[in-house]
């Protein structure tokens, strides 16, 4: 294991993530200003795309990191059976849940149970499909909808904030069932479907459309929130943001799609392009 990945367990994740965030939150022009320089020319961010091209009219890094993009900039894949890639980023891996186990890298798996931090939960996607994809700081970071789904739990999960880089993916077991995590559970027209929200060193924090800040206040126990009646969100519509790079992992149950066969470990991909594709509802 790397000096790095080693520093990353002594760290105090919790205090450097906090520190980040009220840089982040700061609308101090200098400070501002640095940051959002500092960001773009390093991870070369596209502009174009966003609905407000000027980094200099943005009044925190937080504002400019979690930027709406320009009408149009991403679409859905027109066919109805498509179901959506939820964000920017890359493919970190994408597959079958084999035993209940997910993958992370070679050597490497965690499982949804874990994940999930739930027996029950994670039964629905044995010999399902999941996607795991890394957002890094020069991607959208909102998190859009795979598919139109009801919410009706979500459970904040506590845990650790290692990166989520792809060399912390490598080396830390269990990265993801290990992070704290925003897990979103919804109900579809083809059974569950769970949104995890992953957080990561410097992260400071993740958002929904539905309760606004979720992380922090970084947690210490488990905790879910039920919602009666559920909340409905369609199939490509906005359902949660983060601050910083981090990872949003989608779960779906056995035997209701089929993963795009393009997809495969480090695929550069987009909000809205096919993730999977829905198979054809079971009649009779």
């Amino acid at each position: 294991m790397s000096l790095v990945t080693r520093l990353t367990y002594a760290l105090p994740h919790r205090f450097l993530s906090s520190l980040a965030r009220s840089l982040a939150y700061s609308k101090h022009p200098r400070v501002s200003r640095w940051l959002i320089d500092t960001v773009t020319r390093k991870f070369g961010v596209d502009l174009t795309e966003a609905a407000n091209a000027d980094p200099r009219s943005y009044e925190s890094f937080n504002t400019f990191f979690t930027r709406a993009l320009r009408p149009g900039a991403r679409t859905p894949d027109p066919d109805p059976d498509a179901i959506l890639m939820p964000a920017d980023g890359r493919i970190s891996q994408c597959g079958p849940i084999r035993g209940g186990e997910i993958f992370q890298a070679k050597g490497r798996s965690f499982t949804a149970a874990e994940l999930l931090a739930s027996e029950a939960d994670a039964r629905p996607f044995d010999d399902g499909v999941f996607a795991t994809v890394y957002l890094s700081p020069r991607d959208y970071h909102r998190v859009h909808m795979p598919w139109t789904g009801t919410l009706t739990r979500t459970v904040h999960v506590p845990g650790r904030l290692f990166s989520v880089g792809p060399n912390a993916v490598r080396l830390v077991p269990r990265l993801f069932a290990r992070n704290e995590r925003l897990v979103c559970h919804f109900d579809t027209d083809f059974g569950p479907m769970a949104v995890v929200m992953v957080g990561a060193l410097l992260v400071s924090g993740v958002e929904t459309v539905w309760s606004g800040i979720e992380i922090p206040q970084y947690g210490h126990k488990v905790t879910e929130k039920r919602f009666e009646p559920g909340i409905t969100l369609e199939r490509f519509a906005e359902m949660a943001r983060f601050n910083y790079g981090s990872t949003v992992i989608v779960l779906l149950p056995r035997g209701v799609a089929t993963l795009d066969a393009s997809l495969q470990a480090e695929s550069p991909v987009q909000l809205g392009q096919r993730l999977a594709t829905r198979a054809a509802p079971v009649t009779g």
